[in-house]
Order: C-alpha cells, then structure tokens, then sequence
C-alpha cells in the first residue's frame, strides 16, 4: 500500500456557476466565468468611498437577482486598491478593488473583485483567471456542474444570520467634544466603523419630495448608515427638525426626533407618563395665579418641589419646605412669565435618585446617584456623587416602560425610590455616559453600538414602487 497522498481531485466549473460572498453578505448569486479576464467583477451600485485616508473603505448596495431592482443589499469593505480595467468592449473605467471570500459546494478562497455597473450584462458577476484556483478546471460547454442554489434564501428569516458585521459610516450630532462624543468616536472606531462628528447647528436642509438632503459646511453630507443624536437643550427644535430630515432620507436615528422633543417637554412628558400609567411624583401645572391656592393642593402638602419645564442638570428646581415657601416661588416663576410645574416632594428618597441607562429597550447598567451635602439635587453636575446599584424588578420594568412612551432607543431614566413604588423623575434621550460608565465599570457605548449594528444590520431591503396616479 502506498503511503503517497492522493492529490485532491479538480473542481471542475461550467461557463456559469451557482456562488456565494459571505463577506459581503451574499449567499447565493449566478457568475459567469470568463478565463479572458484577469479580475473578476461584481455588479454594484451607490458607489461610495468612505473612512480615512490611511485605511479607506467603499460601501455599495447589490441587486443579487437579475431584474429585482427592488431586492438590494447594502455592503461595505475596505479598497485594496483602484485599478484601470478594461471592459469586453475596449472602454477602459477606473475601478475600486475589494477582497471577498468566494465560496462553493464548502470549499472557500480570497478573490480580488473590482465594482462596476454591469446592468447591461445578464450576469450579476464575472469570474476572472485569478479567482479561479490552479486545481480548477473549466468545462466550457456546460453550466452549473456545482451544486445550485436558490435566490429564495432571501425570502427566508435566515437571511439575517449569514450577514457579516459590516464597516457603517456613523454621524454623532455633537456641538460639544465632552466625554460622550470622544466616547462615541473611540468606541465606534474601534469596532472598525468611520465615525464623524457633526455640530448640529452646522447643518441646515434642502427639503423636497423627490431628494431630501442635509448639508453642511457648504456640501451635501453622505450617506450615512445611523446618526446618534446628541441634542443640547439650547437647539432641542432645530436638532430634532435636522434628525427628522434624516430619517426621510431613511437613516436610522438612535432616537427619533418626536421622541426627543416629547422627552424634553416637561409637562407634555409627564402627561404622556400619565396616560402609559408611569408611576411618577404627583405633579400639577396652571397658567393663571388665581390657581396657587388649588395648585399647591393637588400635589400634597409641603415640602413641594418647583421645577422649571426648561431646567436642565438640576437648574431652576427648586425645594419649597412650607406652603408660604412654595406659594412665594411660585408668585416669582410667574413674575418672571416662567412655565413650571408642582410636584411631591419624596422625602424617603433622602437626596438620592437612580439613574437607569436603557438602551434597545433593555437597562445596561444603573447606578444611585447621591446629592452634594444639603443639597436635595443628586445631579453629579452639582457635585453629587454615584455609584453601582441594583435595582429591582419593578424599577427595571418602570425604567423599560418609561423609555417606550417615548419610543427611545437609548435613554436614562431617573427614579425616586418611594414606600408606594418607584417614581419617574425624568426621561433623558441625551444621557452623559461618563459618570454611569465611571460607577458601574460598564460599556454603555459599546451596548449602543451593538444596538446600532443589530437595526442596521444589512438584511434585504426592498425598495418601495412608486406608483403613477
């Protein structure tokens, strides 16, 4: 018996075969072969360069099933290089080249593939001599001598699973370059992403039906695959009409902008809490100063909380400890034609409040935040501290409740412990990472990625036909 190896049989392809790119999230797909060409070539459209110069990437969208317009998805991947390449009819087109995966019948290998429009062409993709491995063997009278497979993979539900963790282009809606917004830039880069910070005031909008933009600093911002939002109070109605120009164009936004501007509405979010049966401190509002006397009984007896609808990190809240107290911040709210709301004060809380940070409706971490001495406000802007705490199953199913009346994708939410259940405080879409990732040692801008990587994750899309009326 001998003890030689047996070499491995060739694999023999026809003229046109049944492949797949797993890289680019492709499963099934129809190549002609063609021994004539050096690269082989993929049919994309919405060519577009992004990332660094040092490390630049392309993403592009392919139509896998020839005639199906409508069935597009979406890829990313880094550009090898730019290479002239001539056509079969002599034209000669500067290129982008990637790197993909080529597999068939479980057999996989690297291939270089230039992009191009070959909507003139019936197939989707060309196989040139360098894909093709030396023990290959090409049968030029017959297709489909691999196994065939099917367009209906990208019918299936499993077409989510055989996506690969493409490079996304994020835009972080920031005028400030706190914690948070280096947070997002690091982490996001890391993760192998192209994150691109952008002042929100910066932007301003071409608004048409046929092709919304957004542009900025002179030129039409890109396409980007997610934007988070991080609105300041200050431009809370010119940063949600910039998200909602996005989410025409159909970016997905980590938070909408009617969620946004509910949030930051004080007595509108308290309303929308009410109606969800959120449990929060009793709270009453009125316009005229007649009301006082009423206003000050529906909430309970004093020590009250005064709170400014536009306060922001604790400022213009206010502790009235008797009813003379609270009856003098009101007459001065109303002197200065201030909008305020009463609210209970929650004595047993002693100072301390929790914030939850819930992102994709889950709670990621929570910590108790404990206010400076004498001061009632647990706002670490005001020097109080945090640290780790668990919280009970109660506060988690409050905290998830109160971020969905808002429809946040990423939020903190701020309860009061209380002997009748916890209370909502507040519902924050622009929550600081620093101080919970600080406390509690977690990566809340990580969970935020994964999040972003889940919705925008490149399943099928199908693009609506618009009909002639």
């Amino acid at each position: 018996m001998s003890d030689t190896p047996t070499p491995p049989q060739p694999l023999q392809f026809g003229w046109e075969e049944w492949i797949s790119l797993p890289d680019l999230g492709v499963p099934a797909l129809k190549a002609k072969v063609d021994t004539g060409a050096r690269t082989s070539a993929l049919h994309a459209f919405d060519i577009e360069t992004f990332g660094p110069a040092s490390k630049p990437k392309v993403r592009f969208t392919v139509h896998p099933i020839p005639g199906r317009d409508d069935l597009v998805i979406p890829c990313s991947a880094p550009i090898l290089d730019r290479r002239e390449v001539a056509s079969s009819n002599g034209e000669r087109e500067l290129r982008y080249v990637i790197q993909s995966m080529l597999a068939v019948n479980g057999d996989s290998w690297p291939i270089e593939i230039t992009l191009t429009n070959r909507s003139t062409m019936t197939s989707r993709m060309l196989l040139g001599r360098q894909a093709l491995k030396d023990h290959i063997s090409i049968v030029a009278t017959d297709r489909f001598l691999q196994p065939e497979l099917s367009y209906d993979v990208y019918h299936t539900s499993k077409m989510r699973a055989v996506q690969p963790k493409r490079a996304l282009r994020i835009a972080v809606l920031s005028r400030e370059n706190n914690y948070s917004t280096r947070r997002l830039v690091e982490e996001g880069e890391k993760r192998g992403h192209t994150v691109e910070v952008i002042d929100t005031t910066r932007c301003y909008m071409a608004i048409n039906a046929l092709a919304p933009e957004v542009h900025y600093d002179g030129k039409r911002l890109p396409r980007y695959d997610a934007v988070i939002p991080r609105i300041g109070a200050s431009v809370t109605a010119y940063g949600a009409a910039v998200i909602r120009q996005f989410e025409t164009i159909g970016t997905f936004c980590a938070n909408t902008s009617a969620g946004i501007i509910a949030s930051r509405d004080k007595l509108y979010a308290h309303q929308l809490m009410a109606r969800a049966q959120v449990g929060m401190p009793n709270t009453a509002f009125a316009a005229s100063p007649k009301d006082t006397g009423n206003l000050i009984g529906l909430v309970g007896t004093a020590p009250l909380i005064v709170k400014l609808l536009e306060s922001t990190q604790g400022k213009g809240v206010v502790l009235a400890e008797t009813k003379k107290a609270a009856e003098s911040v009101i007459d001065a709210f109303r002197g200065l034609k201030a909008n305020f709301l009463v609210q209970d004060f929650v004595r047993e809380a002693a100072g301390e409040d929790i914030r939850c940070l819930v992102i994709g409706g889950k709670v990621v971490a929570s910590m108790k935040r404990t206010g400076a001495e004498g001061d009632f406000r647990s706002n670490l802007h005001r020097g109080g501290t945090a640290k780790s705490v668990r919280i009970t199953k109660a506060e988690r199913e409050t905290a998830i409740r109160a971020a969905r009346v808002f429809d946040l994708n990423m939020a903190g939410v701020d309860l009061l412990r209380s002997e009748s259940g916890p209370k909502v405080l507040e519902v924050n879409s622009s929550p600081g990472f620093e101080g919970i990732e600080g406390s509690t040692g977690k990566n809340i801008t990580g969970a935020l990625y994964e999040m972003i990587e889940t919705r925008v994750r490149p399943a099928p899309v199908r693009r609506r036909k618009t009909t002639a009326r």
